[in-house]
């Protein structure tokens, strides 16, 4: 049997990876803010590794606007993306534990394999908690027995879980949200708040940085 190709990686950083970052549903892993939180996190000395999920990657090849693949291909695809780094990083004294996450979808994916993974942690930037529109159909119940120690980062008035709704939610002991001002599903706060998009990002990416490196 012939083995399975090898999953297109992006990394940025230190060069021993520490965090997999997976995408949302509507942008590539270059996207700006994919970029952008890459950046911020290299310096501050976290080592990064994007990937896309196979409808992502057709979009890129193929053109078009394609919906994101199902559930199992997606978790199977998390699986395959983990596999690969261990297998590239190695294992020996020294080695880094290994941290998952992601922007809205990716992050979600994620929180459904980290305990199966072993992942040190987990990373969510802005997690949809619902579908847009549909407070009551919730996508909670796994995370009321997370294990995997979790940081949620997630805007005060997202629309796909905002800070009103979420108060009410159960969820695991091992997660932790830390909200942003006035920011919206993608962190983006209005001109009035008095704060910026730049400015979540970096609060972000302390809060990460901290969580590494004190877990």
């Amino acid at each position: 049997m012939n083995a399975a190709p090898e999953i297109p990686l992006l990394y940025s950083g230190p060069p021993q990876p520490q965090l997999v970052l997976a995408h949302g549903a509507g942008a590539p892993m270059d996207s700006e803010f994919m970029e952008r939180m890459a950046v911020l996190l290299a310096e501050r000395g976290i080592g990064v590794v994007r990937f896309e999920f196979p409808f992502m990657r057709r979009r890129r090849e193929e053109g078009g606007k394609r919906p994101p693949d199902r559930q199992q291909v997606l978790l199977d695809h998390w699986r395959q993306v983990v596999q690969q780094i261990e297998a590239q990083r190695g294992a020996g004294p020294g080695q880094q534990p290994l941290y998952i996450g992601g922007k809205s979808l990716g992050g979600r994916m994620a929180s459904m394999v980290s305990d199966e993974l072993a992942a040190a942690g987990l990373v969510c930037l802005g997690y949809p908690f619902h579908p847009p529109r549909k407070p009551d159909r919730l996508r909670v119940e796994h995370l009321a027995d997370l294990a995997t120690p979790t940081r949620i980062f997630q805007g005060t008035r997202d629309a796909l879980g905002s800070e009103l709704e979420v108060r009410d939610y159960t969820l695991s002991a091992a997660i932790e949200l830390v909200w942003l001002a006035d920011g919206d599903h993608d962190l983006k706060p209005r001109v009035r708040s008095g704060f910026s998009q730049q400015q979540h990002l970096a609060t972000v990416a302390d809060h990460i940085a901290a969580f590494i490196q004190r877990t």
